[in-house]
């Protein structure tokens, strides 16, 4: 199948002739699509020299909504990509019959797809795994107990105007979270930039699980330490607990509001959101089979598994202990994994070198 590029609407004439790949994405490249699921395209190009070496125009990358399509600049495209990021290294890694455009440049970004291949992805695709649980988490807390009632200050026990002025309630709390950062080991300093991120969201995924309960332990003590008294850390405790309060409501409305209805439909069949379920479930093995095999296999041979996923073939509490186990198991497999702890930039640069000079005809 080829890509109708007379669907393009964008206003860059110049981006059909200069992609240099081009590839079915999402559901359709996974083979987990249904009758309803829409196309998703993917691909990559080189601009014209002037968007490199001169100074008013830049090229990141150009999107369209109908088709859904989105061409990444080569650049931006190796730099995603030497990171692990899930959405971008799959790509490269479609199925042959996914491959809808390749140029002899295309062919060349494809023979270094091995190269973007580290033990990155534990923490990339897991990652991201993590971000569909916390989604699916706050949904089935949602639809079992629905946020009904906006929270009013009097609720804890606050009078209608806060008697701390904004400017110093606000000062307050970032001395209080700067001491309390004060106290956090700096383990994570010596940690690649992907790999800090990655770790600080999972850390702060556990926490937030966790409730406030871990942070009211030490922020007392940390309020204490600079100075300020019983009376007013309990004032800031409450306004804290107010506010946390009225941000779960403002999100409980968005999402109420904004939400689709068939995936509404799915979530009150089976009391949680099925799509991110399946998600889930394929990043997370998705990420075993690159650390054991190194092979990406974009078109699922659990596709049909993965659907029944969808449908409501795994309850809440079987997914969330089938996650966390299998989460675990891939922190010991990464360790032992046969790929490299980080890409070899130098290689992929002198390639990328290699295709920008003939791309541009330099």
């Amino acid at each position: 199948m080829a890509f109708d590029w007379s669907l393009y609407r964008g206003n860059l004439t110049w981006l059909r002739e200069r992609t240099i790949f081009l590839a079915r994405h999402g559901s359709h490249a996974y083979g987990t699509n249904i009758e309803t699921s829409d196309e998703d395209f993917r691909g990559v190009a080189i601009a014209p020299s002037e968007y490199y070496i001169g100074a008013m125009q830049r090229f990141d990358q150009a999107e369209s909504k109908e088709p859904d399509l989105t061409i990444f600049d080569l650049r931006k495209f190796v730099s995603l990509a030497s990171q692990c990021n899930p959405n971008v290294v799959e790509i490269l890694f479609v199925d042959e019959s996914d491959r809808l455009e390749v140029s002899p440049l295309g062919e060349k970004l494809l023979a270094m797809r091995d190269l973007f291949l580290t033990r990155r992805v534990k923490h990339t695709f897991s990652g991201y795994a993590a971000s569909q649980l916390k989604r699916i988490r706050s949904h089935y807390r949602w639809l079992k107990s629905p946020v009904e009632a906006q929270p009013l200050r009097s609720d804890f026990g606050l009078p209608d105007m806060s008697r701390i002025p904004k400017d110093q309630l606000a000062a307050a709390e970032a001395a209080i979270r700067q001491k309390l950062d004060s106290w956090t080991p700096n383990f994570l300093d010596d940690l690649e930039p992907g790999h800090r991120v990655a770790v600080t969201n999972r850390m702060n995924a556990y926490l937030e699980e966790l409730g406030v309960a871990m942070n009211d332990d030490l922020w007392p003590g940390a309020a204490r330490t600079l100075g300020f008294g019983d009376n007013f850390i309990e004032l800031m405790a409450r306004e804290k607990r107010y506010a946390n309060a009225k941000r779960e409501w403002q999100n409980y409305q968005t999402w109420k509001r904004e939400r689709n209805p068939t995936r509404a439909a799915l979530e009150a069949k089976s009391g949680f959101d099925t799509k991110h379920a399946m998600h889930l479930v394929r990043l997370l093995r998705m990420c075993r089979e690159i650390l054991t095999t190194g092979k990406v296999h974009v078109r699922r041979p659990d596709a049909e598994e993965l659907l029944s996923i969808r449908h409501g073939a795994w309850g809440y509490e079987r997914l969330v202990e089938w996650a966390e186990r299998e989460d675990t198991e891939l922190q010991s497999i990464a360790a032992e994994s046969a790929l490299p702890k980080a890409p070899d930039v130098a290689e992929i640069d002198r390639r990328v070198v290699e295709i920008m000079r003939e791309g541009l005809s330099l």
